[in-house]
């Protein structure tokens, strides 16, 4: 039971690894227990600023990649560049 239950909880985690993050809120994040339809003010903004601060992460790293992805792209017309000097 406890190896089934290691390996399920394995196999989530890293299929979250992989591209996106995931959003977890705690329930009454303002130290007191509340139900699913009470939310205040602060969790809302709360909420939002976390929200905000993921998708600039997630932008910043688009960003990345994509400055990544022209290098690379650079490196292959100048190897392709030079074959075809040669031949």
């Amino acid at each position: 039971m406890l190896a089934l239950t290691t390996r399920n909880t394995l196999r989530q985690s890293l299929k979250l690894q992989c591209g996106m993050a995931s959003r977890c809120y705690t329930e009454g994040s303002t130290g007191s227990p509340r139900g699913e339809s009470a939310e205040d003010a602060f969790v809302k903004r709360e909420r939002a600023q976390e929200d905000y601060y993921i998708r600039k992460h997630e932008k910043d790293q688009l960003a990345q990649l994509r400055q990544k992805i022209t290098e690379q792209q650079k490196k292959i017309d100048h190897l392709e560049d030079q074959l075809n000097g040669k031949k």
